[in-house]
Formats: C-alpha cells, structure tokens, sequence
C-alpha cells in the first residue's frame, strides 16, 4: 500500500535537496572561519555566532521538513492572505516604533527575546507566491493593461514599505521578479528600458563632469542622448522592419552630430548636447507623424521611449544628489572609479580583496586566514562572508562554492520547466531569479564589481532572517514540484 507520504518522498526532487545540504554545511564553516577567534575552537556553543548559525541551521532543517508536510494545494489557496499578512506586517514596521527594532541605521527588524527576525527575508516568498496565484488565474492576460499594473502593484508595495525601513538594498531585490515577467510573456522592450536605464544612469553619472575634447559638452549626457537616437532607430527596425525610417533617424543623427562637433571644435566652441535636443525632437516628431500618416501605435511607444530616457537622464542627477543618502553616493563613486575612498566607503571593498588575493590558488586553510581572523574585513560573516572562502580554500574552493551554486540556478531552472502549471513555474521562476540577484550582487560586492548594497549570500551569511527565508522559498517550491502529478 502506497501512502501520501511515500508518495511524496518518490517525487521530491532529491538532487536539489543534495545541493541545499552541501551549501549549508559549506556556509557553517565558512561563519565559523569567518567569527573565529584564537583559542576558541567550542563551536557548537551557542553564545557564538558559529554555535547560533548551527542552531538556525538546525530549526531550518525542521521548518523545511514542516513545510514539505503540507498540502502542495495550501500554498495556492492561501497565497493572497499570506501576501496581505506579510504586507500588514510590513506596515506596521513602518508605522509604528513599538515593534520594530532599530539596528544598523535600519527600522526592519522584529526582537523577539533573543533572536531578531527581519520580514523583508520572508516577503519574497509571499510576493512569489501572490504573483504565481494571479498569473495562473483564468482571464491573465500580461499584455492588458490592467493585468500588467496589478503585477507591477505586487512588485512594487514590498518594495516601497521596504525603502520607508531604510533597507534599500534588500528592496533592489524585488526587481528581479521581472526576469520572471519577461518568461511570462512581459514585452522585452519593458526588460530593454530598464537595462537602459541603468547604463544611463551609470553613464550619466560617470562622465558628467567629463567633456569632449576641448568643446563644453560632458561626456556622459552626450553619450547618452546619442543612445537614445540610437535605440529610437534601432526600435524602428525591430518592432516595424522599415529600412527608410530607420536611416533617417540614425544616419540623419549622426551626420548632423558630426557637422555640429566639426564646427565646435574648429569654428565657434559649444556644447554639443543643445543640438542633440533639437534632434531628439525632430525624432520624437517624425516618430510621432509616422504613427500618424501609417496608423501604427508603435512608432508612437517609440517616440514614448525616447521622450522617458531623456526625462530619466535628467531626473538621475536630481535623485543621485536629493534622494540617495550620502554614504550610498559615495558607494557608487568608489564603484565607478569616481573617488577612492580606501579608509571609508571602499575599506570594506578594499580588504575584501586583499583577503581574497590573499588565498591564492588553494588558500590559507580553514581558521588561517589572517584578514579574517584579525577583523580586517567588516561585516566578514555577514555581507562578506564569501571573502572568508577566497582567503581561506583560495580559486580552488572559491570555484566549487560558484559551481554548486550554478549547479543549484540550473537545478531550479529544469524542475521550473517541468510544472504542469502556470502557478508552479511561475513560483519556480522566482525562486530562480532571487537567488541569481543575491548570488550575483553579493559576489559582485565582494569583488567590487557592484556597489555595496547590504545583502546576503544565500546559506552562507551568518543570520537566521536570511536563511530561514531563502530555506521557506526553496522547500515551497520543492513541495509544489513534489505534487506536479495531481496539479492541472
């Protein structure tokens, strides 16, 4: 006699599982690498951060167990209550002072007793679980409008409560669900504006203070309002197959452009971008009388994407100086080669890599690690950990932590494939794109590459919020697979 529960231990997917086990034992030593101190090998005592990360690790073998002996079903019925609840919750942080905790400058955590819970970790899984509920809902359509602002409304209340906590780095994260939207069916050109966005941003910022050769125009805003004519003709190609119009606008530009530095570099010197204005508006108008004369609303969404990423390289200057904090600023200049701050804002980033040059090939080996052990790396077991496995195991074993991690991208991926349900792939998706996002900035950090933005590294940063909530995420998941058979 087969039982429910032998069913479900024959279709749980085992090599995930594996995965996940090696991750975490991986990330324990890597915390107890990472807090220890000479002489104090006890680390199984609690009162350390190695003996509280193996009690977390403990509870969240129980919590993944419990959550793989509910009803796959649950998870689908009650996805908006667990959504509404966790935004409540949310709320509350951001309204009140009574139950939220102030540490480290953020107002997002809850003390019960001894141990601090952050509910921005648990509302991925809820958002996740909210969006796969409305995708899979009968009349979804993601090319209405009013179905595309109801996801964007899902997306975007957690990351607004998040940012009124002061943890903007953990809001970033929400993003990631547009990966999710574009499998989905989003319209690449959705996912194409916000990949412009930043290089606009990047760009603009960058080389502001840059100019051309020996006229008055910056670099960065030239550069960028060349992209724009740029992309308005490419759009044209893509979306409408128009040879003509599309020499127009990009062959036009360039040309006048081209006259227009000629004369500022050798006749009467001045700044290049008030041309670029005049062209840009020439663009959108053409644009705007092609939609027009051929009745086609594209050339109008183009025009449309023209008019936002000029306005949004304008605003960026604006929301840089008035709206980022000043350490963030200061972040992204040191990120951007802008200024080096190796005392301040880049001290982490800076001995991060010292510590991670440090290892070599094959590291120093475990507890030997010098940057780690004298505290020269803050935040070492937290947002850095992955500094203590490059000094410490070197290329060799840094290398193995990036495999199991694709391993563990690609794992999810091909379960996600394999759901006979929107709701599954969806929630698979998500799953999917949070780690990558995590597992990317993070490392990205670490090397500098990102600019420091305070999150974890899945099953490896010491903290229960962080692993108990990437553990809720994965083992959903992982029961929602499990019961794909019974799933329409």
């Amino acid at each position: 006699m087969v039982t429910r529960n032998d069913s479900l231990w024959k279709t749980l997917d085992w090599v995930t599982i594996a995965i996940y086990l090696l991750l975490i034992i991986a990330g324990w030593f890597s915390v107890c690498g990472a807090s220890y101190d000479y002489g104090d090998r006890d680390f199984l005592d609690f009162s350390t951060r190695a003996g509280k990360q193996f009690m977390w690790i403990i509870c969240s073998f129980g919590l993944g167990f419990i959550l793989l002996m509910l009803e796959d079903r649950m998870y689908d019925m009650f996805s908006y209550i667990i959504y509404i609840g966790m935004m409540l919750l949310m709320l509350l942080l951001v309204a009140t002072i009574f139950i939220g905790s102030d540490i480290k400058g953020s107002n997002s955590w809850i003390k019960l007793g001894p141990v601090n819970l952050q509910p921005a970790e648990f509302a991925k899984f809820a958002t996740a679980l909210v969006l796969a509920k409305y995708i899979n809902s009968y009349s979804f359509n993601i090319r209405k409008g009013k179905c595309f602002l109801a996801l964007l409304a899902f997306i975007m209340l957690p990351m607004i409560l998040i940012i009124l906590q002061k943890e903007t780095g953990s809001a970033l994260v929400y993003l990631a669900f547009f990966l999710v939207l574009y499998r989905e069916g989003m319209p690449g050109v959705v996912l194409f504006s916000g990949v412009c966005a930043v290089v606009y941003f990047v760009v603009g910022i960058r080389f502001d203070q840059v100019f051309i050769a020996d006229t008055p125009t910056p670099i960065g805003e030239f550069s960028v309002l060349s992209m724009v004519l740029l992309f308005a003709g490419g759009m044209v190609w893509v979306y409408r197959k128009k040879w003509k119009p599309m020499r127009n606008i990009i062959v036009g530009s360039l040309i006048v452009m081209l006259l227009a530095f000629l004369i500022s570099e050798y006749i009467v010197p001045f700044n290049l971008v008030w041309v670029q204005w005049v062209l840009c508006v020439a663009v959108v108008g053409y644009l705007m009388f092609l939609s027009l004369s051929e009745r086609q609303k594209s050339y109008m969404l183009i025009g449309l994407f023209a008019i936002g990423s000029v306005g949004f390289l304008y605003s960026s200057d604006y929301v840089f100086d008035n709206i980022l904090e000043p350490h963030q600023q200061i972040r992204i200049k040191v990120v951007l080669g802008m200024e080096e701050d190796l005392t301040g804002a880049g001290y982490n980033v800076n001995q991060s890599k010292i510590a991670i040059g440090s290892g070599g090939l094959t590291g120093k080996g475990f507890l030997n690690g010098t940057q780690t052990k004298l505290k020269y790396v803050p935040e070492q077991d937290t947002d850095f950990i992955f500094c203590t496995v490059g000094e410490e195991q070197g290329f060799v074993g840094s290398s193995i932590v990036l495999l199991l991690f694709l391993a563990l991208i690609l794992r999810l991926i091909a379960v996600s494939e394999r759901q006979p349900s929107a709701f599954g792939r969806v929630y698979g998706y998500s799953v999917v794109s949070i780690f990558l996002f995590h597992i990317f900035i993070n490392i990205g950090m670490v090397l500098g590459l990102t600019p420091v933005i305070g999150i974890p590294l899945p099953f490896f940063s010491y903290g229960g919020s962080s692993l108990w909530g990437f553990t809720i995420l994965l083992f959903i998941f992982l029961r929602i697979d499990a019961g794909r058979g019974r799933r329409l």
